[in-house]
């Protein structure tokens, strides 16, 4: 058996694997197990920035960006989890600077920021009696608040932090995939993976286990996420019989290259950008008039399908355009500095963004508009944990103990229903920093526990289960039609018969997938037999996610039910939970959330009241 011990495993060395491998590893034994090259993971494709109110340009603070971010995820967001969220950014963001992440600067050398959708401050001329449209009648004006480096943010963190875990000496193992969390009496203990260049299994006996997985948007035919983004953490520990947070929410990001879901940073629209239909109108003026394409994702995706079912996409399809040329952004007066722009300033603020157009669109956007459609994008749901990192084993907050989860995998509820571009990242360095060192310090408390005679039985049995089955059809068939089904009946817009459809498809699909065998029988580089058992969570977290949509009858953030229109706070102003029962039927429970009062005039009331969300 191969075996390891450390104090602290992590899963996953993305942007919260390894801020929380930094952290635990200044006073215990770490070691980051990924299935990727470290500077693969996908933290490296977030592009436009990261959200913290340094007020570098213009008055902000974290308090606005605490409202922003509980408005932004329509009032589902847990809000001390915001408060803590915007607060720890601007530490967050000087402690990279520090260990050198290459920001892009001001004049006078300080970080530079740009405008991100969604992301506000007050307007000091609001006057509630002044004329529709003008500057005085917004209550709240576009803020720059997202820090960045060029439209490559993501790649620079992702960079910084691998450098400064090797610096500390963390251990990694790289392309081990984990297979199953080392569960005993409801205890963590540890993870079986499997080395993929050789096919053996790998037993981690840890103190402490932080799921870091990333999300699983390859559930969906038209996905911005990465052919390995498929929910191995919350997958795993569904199994395990632990609930996931939130799954009906699931952000499809406005901007998204045509038919290939690639992103497209929010930063275009920060920078100027404006999106046109087939008619060439700037619709986003109709749906969200003081922000237009500064409204958050959910609106600005639905407004996008909203102008193509009523016939105006471009040409007829299902698409419509994204425009950052210079002549556009000066036309309509949309530079976030309100100065006139040329093409080299467009390309040195975009340089990314422009060379995808270009290789991918066959279309240069210096002189051109880009046609984008909405992509499946970021999971607002995950594994529920608490302020700490913790997971949760129930609705009503119980621990696991030994187990952690930060990121994408992670549901702290910082996002609610619709997740503000920049907070992404924030959540990644603010919750990993946190988690890290909770699980160190948990670590540092206990002795290690024993573990089962073979713990690594149950994936041994799973993985001669799929090599003696026949191939008798293609696991890609399986894949395609729970992606289509994902699409269509659980996309953007979801009705009681679609998702209907789709829970039964999924029913359907889960039950043909106990047949797929794979071709390759080998254990040097099986990655056929890793994309089956990828695929087997995606179906379980496709699942999930169809639950709690069917449960949910109202619409909210990225939820958004066309029978049932409006948002229901009477009924619905409180979190999901969905797990296995022991017949592996998935059941749903209900979390509070957590909502700060104050004192106002000698009475308590909401610090963050509930208000009908406009841009």
């Amino acid at each position: 058996m191969n075996y390891h011990r450390f104090d602290c495993i992590i899963v996953g060395a993305g942007g919260a694997g390894m801020m929380a491998a930094l952290e635990s590893s200044k006073t215990v034994g770490t070691a980051v197990v990924s299935k990727l090259y470290p500077t693969r993971s996908h933290t490296g494709a977030a592009q436009g920035g990261i959200a913290a109110a340094l007020a570098n340009l213009e008055n902000d603070s974290w308090e606005n960006h605490a409202y922003d971010t509980i408005k932004g995820g329509d009032f589902l967001v847990d809000q001390t989890a915001a408060e803590i969220l915007c607060k720890e950014a601007v530490e967050c963001i000087y402690e990279m600077e520090h260990m050198g992440l290459p920001f892009d600067r001001t004049a006078d050398g300080r970080i530079s920021q740009r405008r991100f959708g969604g992301h506000t401050k007050p307007n000091p001329k609001y006057d509630p009696n002044a004329a529709p449209g003008t500057e005085a009648a917004k209550p709240r004006l576009p803020v720059m608040r997202a820090c960045h480096a060029a439209d490559r943010t993501g790649h620079m963190i992702l960079q910084t932090l691998y450098q400064q875990c090797i610096k500390q000496g963390v251990t990694f193992f790289d392309e081990f995939h984990m297979l199953d969390l080392i569960m005993v009496e409801g205890e963590c203990r540890g993870i079986v993976a499997i080395e993929i260049a050789t096919g053996e299994l790998h037993t981690f006996h840890a103190k402490s286990v932080l799921l870091a997985t990333g999300g699983f948007g390859r559930m969906f035919k038209v996905s911005s996420n990465a052919y390995a983004l498929t929910g191995d953490g919350p997958a795993i520990a569904y199994r395990h019989g632990l609930p996931l947070e939130d799954m009906e929410f699931y952000q499809f990001h406005p901007t998204g290259i045509y038919r290939l879901g690639i992103l497209l940073s929010e930063a275009c629209r920060g920078d100027g950008g404006v999106m046109f239909n087939g008619k060439g109108e700037r619709f986003m003026e109709k749906y969200a008039p003081n922000l237009k394409d500064l409204a958050s994702r959910d609106v600005c995706s639905r407004s996008i399908y909203q102008e193509v079912r009523a016939g105006r996409g471009v040409d007829g399809k299902d698409y419509v355009y994204l425009d950052i040329r210079a002549e556009t952004i000066n036309k309509y007066k949309t530079s976030p500095t309100g100065a006139e722009v040329d093409s080299k300033w467009v390309e040195s603020r975009l340089p990314d963004i422009i060379d995808f157009a270009r290789t991918y669109l066959g279309v240069d956007p210096i002189k051109e508009p880009m046609p984008i459609q909405p992509t499946a994008h970021y999971a607002m749901g995950g594994v529920p944990t608490d302020i700490r990192g913790r997971a949760l084993r129930n609705a009503q907050g119980d621990i696991v103990p030994g187990l952690f989860s930060a990121g994408e995998s992670a549901c702290v509820s910082v996002h609610g229903a619709n997740r503000l571009g920049t907070n992404s990242l924030v959540d990644l360095v603010v919750y990993g920093r946190r988690a890290g060192r909770e699980m160190a310090k948990y670590a540092l408390e206990r002795e290690f526990q024993h573990l089962p005679s073979e713990p690594e039985k149950a994936t041994k049995d799973m993985i001669s289960a799929i090599l003696s089955r026949p191939r008798t059809e293609p696991w890609v068939k399986i894949r395609d039609e729970m992606q289509q089904v994902m699409m269509d009946d659980c996309g953007v817009y979801r009705t009681e018969a679609g998702l209907t459809n789709a829970r039964d498809t999924i029913a359907r699909l889960k039950e043909r997938y106990k047949n797929v065998g794979v071709q390759d029988k080998g254990s040097v580089f099986n990655t056929g037999l890793l994309e089956v058992i990828e695929l087997g969570c995606l179906l379980d977290l496709s699942e999930a996610t169809v639950a709690s949509a069917l449960a949910r009858k109202e619409s909210r953030g990225g939820h958004s039910r066309e029978d049932f229109p409006d948002r229901n706070d009477n009924e619905f102003f409180k979190h999901s939970f969905v797990s296995l029962n022991p017949d592996g039927v998935p059941v749903l429970s209900y979390k509070d959330v957590d909502v700060i009062m104050i004192e106002k005039d000698g009475q308590m009331t909401t610090k963050y009241p509930l208000e009908v969300r406009k841009y």
